[in-house]
């Protein structure tokens, strides 16, 4: 797959801040995931990066991970199976050059490609960590009232630190979730009288002989 690109880095213009300390409850949401409805753009072989969403004590497995094919970027879609608050993400590349650099996240849309993702104004960017100690993975906190009622994100991950293609090994996503319910059925009922369906005592009578 080949797709035409601007610039590779991180806007100089975002921040690193997020919320303060009390950020509440953080469970892991890989249980809420639609797994079966994720999809990446440029990956080199179709459906690899379903493989990167594992349980936590699988988080180390370097036999699973997806990666980029014509160059270095990504776009990942993943939906949720419920309405997510996202708190965190966390992302473990091949701890080599290979490693993505940056991170765009956008929320609730299902139309970022390569066509639009540069054009198209992201929810939080983060610049990513090259080298990490073994058996640590950086997590990556959003602010939060940015990503409030999630019901699906995109990570678009534009470069790495210099390889030709980007390997990501795990994606781990954390914050608290609230089942998504379906609209009540609504009964209408009868406001006014429809006197065709209503006979009065007269008309029942009717057809009745009289007692002189």
């Amino acid at each position: 797959m080949s797709h035409s690109h601007g610039g590779h880095n991180c806007s100089d213009e975002h921040d690193h801040d997020h919320d303060g300390p009390d950020r509440g409850e953080e469970v892991t949401l890989i249980s809420q995931i639609d797994l079966d409805n994720v999809r990446c753009l440029n990956e080199a072989i179709s459906g690899s990066v379903k493989k990167v969403f594992r349980p936590w004590d699988k988080r180390f497995d370097e036999g699973q991970f997806v990666e980029s094919d014509a160059d270095e970027q990504l776009i990942i879609f993943i939906p949720f199976v419920s309405s997510v608050k996202l708190k965190s993400i966390a992302l473990l590349g091949n701890n080599d050059a290979s490693a993505p650099s940056c991170m765009k996240v956008f929320i609730n849309r299902e139309d970022i490609d390569f066509g639009s993702v540069e054009s198209t104004g992201c929810q939080q960017e983060w610049e990513l960590v090259e080298t990490i100690p073994r058996g640590v993975i950086p997590e990556y906190p959003t602010r939060m009232t940015k990503f409030a009622n999630v019901r699906n994100l995109t990570l678009f991950i534009p470069s790495n630190f210099g390889s030709e293609s980007t390997k990501i090994n795990y994606i781990g996503l954390k914050g608290e979730w609230t089942a998504i319910t379906k609209a009540p059925i609504i009964t209408i009922y009868e406001l006014a009288a429809n006197p065709a369906d209503h006979k009065t005592e007269a008309d029942s009578l009717k057809g009745f002989g009289t007692i002189q």
